[in-house]
């Protein structure tokens, strides 16, 4: 009986350690888990944090540079700004040329087609039809969205901007991103870049 008690007693105790180490290790599954999926958003985060830190810097370096070009017959400020498109040109390229520049035309938008999402085109300056040859130097699939806002001096934020007709750049261009990495969506809080007051160049 004495045997018989102790065997019991042993199959229960382990039975209870069996138990604690489910539970331990099932803990430890979930935690090992929402760690990984932590490490994801905060990669994705990353990911779009970082490009929106390149696309603002390029934006900051916009220049009133005013050529003929395209469509326009006289000499007209280079600076087309769109909810979900702008074309500018920078002082500061967000992927530099091979050779060195003081003025990159920059157009940035979602592309779709064979090779969706955000395409940055570049093209050194001078030279005419400076946005619609623009080649594309940089392509990032993971950006679904992008839009912009411009202020005017007034205060009052419109949702395109013309160079041309304007005379001049916005007083800041403001810029939403949403980028999905690994099937993490990311939406960063709208950025606002101040530009530069210059008097255009001819």
């Amino acid at each position: 009986n004495s045997v018989m008690a102790n065997l019991t007693n042993t199959i229960i105790a382990l039975a209870i350690v069996g138990a604690l180490l489910a539970v331990a290790f099932g803990g430890l599954r979930v935690a090992l888990s929402a760690w990984r999926k932590g490490e994801d958003r905060a990669e994705a985060h990353q990911h779009a944090r970082t490009l929106t830190t390149v696309l603002a810097h390029s934006i900051a370096g916009a220049y009133p540079y005013r050529i003929s070009a395209e469509e326009a017959p006289e000499p007209v400020v280079q600076f087309d700004g769109q909810p979900d498109r702008l074309s500018f040109v920078t002082l500061a390229a967000p992927f530099p040329l091979a050779a060195p520049i003081a003025f990159t035309a920059v157009r940035l938008e979602i592309e779709s087609g064979d090779e969706p999402g955000l395409a940055v085109r570049e093209r050194a300056l001078p030279n005419q039809d400076v946005f619609s040859k623009a080649a594309p130097v940089f392509r990032d699939p993971a950006v679904t969205a992008l839009s912009f806002r411009y202020l005017r001096p007034d205060g009052d934020w419109e949702e395109r901007w013309d160079g041309a007709s304007e005379e001049g750049l916005p007083a800041a261009v403001q810029v939403s991103l949403k980028a999905t990495l690994d099937g993490r969506v990311t939406v960063l809080p709208p950025i606002t870049i101040s530009l530069r007051t210059v008097k255009p160049t001819s």
